[in-house]
């Protein structure tokens, strides 16, 4: 009995061998692949430099710092400016842009749209990094193949000339390429590829207006040179954007937070509200909803007068008191409501128009700012009225209305100072719950519009003042000190700290 159960458990195992054999071919699925390639990374890059990363309280937390909005649903350091450290995470996507250019050279004849992405990429992740805390590891990141773990940090000067030579190659790389896959962006065209770089490339240049004439950078002619080539967004077409959809799960980050706690928490401030009336533009019906206690007073949804902004100053106890009363204009209803309530912009035509309208100002450029001025403004405008119109509480935004639009408040004015915070203004108008970072940036280099302080609630050390600068990742503290007190004695006296003038902004 004993060698008749020893040899069934030898069949069974022999069986169990043989059945296995072929265990990853039977499991494998063959409508997908199992193997990484050039597009599939080409997704992920392009789409960490636009997704938002974190949740809806994170995508709404910029506005604060940018004085777009205050907010109820626990207390918004941004708003209050404590902004503190930044981190360095983004850099993880280096590798996978080496990756992707590996690929595309091993798969297609003609890779240079890759590696027009990968620049294009790494120059985005560069600026915004520099923009943040100053000087930063540029020549020696992603190094860690060759054997660098501590890599040294670069001056922001070096780091802007290795970002804009990446650019004008990037360029160079577009013009040369092929339609291409993975791209959730433009669909593989690498025509509007080339222009969003040169719009971001002029978005550089115009940050670096401090350092306009510093020969390292030949900031006017490298403006001039992207101008005259004439290679740049000609619509809202080409805007470098994310478009959300009703059906894919790729949904506004607002949407699933519903309406119950983001939308009524989320309050506008009066930098926004006031400036919008004042030009007596629609954005704010599609921004705001009215409030309700001057609904109930007798007021209609479209009457200005019916939309409150909020001192965001105010301490925490003071907005939800407000919160309390109602007699405020909270968040359109329409970002909780709609999936796809519109898409988020990372480079615009709007933008880039208004842009040009400041180099023409500031002698770099030949033409009319008027017209940059106004076919910007009218692009920013177009972009919003392609909302869905039920939540623009009867004030839709119409080709007849932006004809008509500069008259009063926005007609370009007569005078250059006047002119240039025309152009300043509207460039923060068209950021609201965008990219309100860049609307911080833009008030450091311009001061423009003034963001409001109130020192009794003001968390930054210094309370009188907006902090110009993020702090360096905790991280290089413990992994990287060394490089990280280099920089900091270069740049800071020695001490990272918010109130700390960057490079450019000298």
């Amino acid at each position: 009995m004993k060698r008749i159960i020893i040899f069934l458990h030898t069949i069974l195992a022999v069986f169990a061998l043989s059945s296995c054999s072929n265990f990853e071919d039977i499991n494998a699925n063959p409508d997908t692949s199992n193997k990484v390639t050039a597009a599939m990374l080409c997704t992920d890059v392009t789409l960490a430099t636009i997704k938002n990363a974190g949740d809806a309280k994170s995508y709404i937390a910029p506005n604060g710092l940018a004085k777009y909005i205050g907010y109820t649903e626990g207390l918004l350091a941004e708003q209050y400016n404590d902004i503190g450290n930044i981190s360095f995470s983004s850099m993880t996507v280096l590798p996978n842009l080496d990756k992707m250019v590996q690929y595309a050279s091993e798969s297609y004849d003609n890779d240079n749209s890759y590696r027009g992405v990968a620049l294009f990429v790494k120059s985005y992740i560069f600026f915004r990094l520099t923009m943040q805390v100053g000087d930063i590891p540029f020549t020696e990141a992603n190094k860690v193949n060759d054997a660098v773990y501590r890599p040294k940090y670069d001056t922001q000067e070096q780091v802007f000339i290795g970002i804009l030579d990446s650019l004008k190659k990037a360029d160079q790389y577009f013009a040369q390429g092929a339609s291409f896959d993975g791209d959730p962006i433009y669909n593989g065209d690498p025509a509007k590829w080339r222009k969003a770089t040169n719009t971001l490339a002029l978005k550089v240049l115009m940050s670096l207006s401090k350092k306009a004439d510093v020969t390292s950078l030949n900031v006017k002619s490298r403006f001039q040179a992207i101008v005259s080539a004439g290679n740049l967004m000609a619509s809202n077409d080409d805007n470098y954007e994310l478009k959300y959809a009703d059906n894919s799960g790729q949904y506004h980050p607002l949407y699933t937070t519903g309406t119950s706690i983001f939308t009524p928490a989320t309050l506008p401030g009066t930098l926004l509200v006031d400036n919008l009336k004042s030009l007596n533009d629609y954005r704010l019906f599609y921004y705001t909803d009215p409030s309700v206690v001057k609904l109930g007073d007798g007021l209609a949804e479209d009457d200005y007068n019916a939309y409150l902004g909020v001192d965001v100053t105010q301490s925490y106890a003071q907005m939800q008191a407000i919160l309390s009363s109602g007699d405020y204009s909270p968040l359109n209803t329409r970002y909780a409501t709609l999936p796809a309530s519109e898409p988020r912009i990372l480079l615009s035509y709007g933008e880039q128009q208004l842009i040009l309208a400041e180099a023409v100002l500031r002698g770099w450029i030949s033409g009319d700012a008027k017209t940059y001025y106004e076919t910007g403004v009218s692009a920013a405008l177009a972009f919003v009225g392609a909302t869905d119109p039920n939540f623009c509480h009867g004030r839709q935004i119409t080709s007849d209305y932006i004809a008509n639009y500069f008259t009063g408040e926005a007609a370009f004015k007569t005078t250059a100072d006047d002119q240039m915070k025309q152009i300043w203004m509207q460039r923060y108008l068209l950021n609201f719950m965008q990219d309100p970072q860049f609307s911080y940036f833009e008030y450091r280099r311009t001061g423009y519009p003034v963001f409001p302080v109130d020192p009794s609630t003001n968390l930054n050390v210094e309370n009188t003042k907006i902090p110009m600068r993020y702090l360096y990742p905790t991280s290089e503290t413990d992994y990287n000190i060394d490089n990280l007190t280099a920089a900091l004695n270069s740049q800071y006296d020695g001490y990272d700290e918010v109130n700390k003038i960057m490079w450019i902004l000298k």
